[in-house]
This record gives C-alpha cells, sequence and structure tokens, in this order.
C-alpha cells in the first residue's frame, strides 16, 4: 500500500522539477510546464490527503476545483503566448521588452 509519505515525495519532486524549469528555461512553453508541473504537485498533495481523510473527501474536491483553474489559466497562457508570437516572432521572454505596440 502506497502512504501518504510516497504521495508527498512525489509531489516534492514534481514540485522541484517544476520550479528548475520555471527558473532556468527561457522559452515560455517551457515556462507554462513549470508551472503546471508545480500546480500538478501541488494538486497530488490535495488528492492524498483527500485519501487519507476518513471524515470527508474535501482534498479530493478542491483538487477538482484546482484542475479547472489550471485548464483555463493554461488555455489564457497559451493565447497570450500566441499572440507575443505573432507580434514578435519569439517567445523568450526575456527578448519581448515592450507590450505597450
Amino acid at each position: 500500500m502506497i502512504s501518504l509519505n510516497d504521495f508527498l515525495i512525489v509531489g516534492a519532486a514534481l514540485f522541484c522539477i517544476g520550479l528548475y524549469m520555471l527558473l532556468t528555461k527561457r522559452n515560455a512553453i517551457q515556462l507554462l510546464i513549470g508551472i503546471e508541473l508545480m500546480l500538478n504537485a501541488a494538486i497530488l498533495n490535495l488528492v492524498a490527503f483527500g485519501k487519507f481523510d476518513r471524515v470527508n473527501n474535501s482534498g479530493q474536491i478542491f483538487a477538482l476545483f484546482a484542475i479547472v483553474l489550471a485548464a483555463a489559466t493554461t488555455a489564457v497562457a497559451l493565447a497570450i503566448i500566441l499572440t507575443v508570437y505573432k507580434k514578435y516572432k519569439t517567445i523568450d521572454p526575456g527578448k519581448v521588452n515592450s507590450l505597450k505596440d
């Protein structure tokens, strides 16, 4: 049987990988993937705590809400990335220094 510590270790590993991608990558898509990994680590922890919560499954309900929010934010972020690429022909956030045009 998988214990709560196993879930927490996998969640921490996913969060660290996402944080590493967020801090080191220069591509907007890779930054978005890093954010999604960090969010999935938090959702994994919520589901794990919901599984081991014997009183009510509030962690799983909150995880479902977080998944819906993650899907919506990903759609908005992809739309922003596509618009920036259409305007500047790059998805490197360091090269886009003026959004005023």
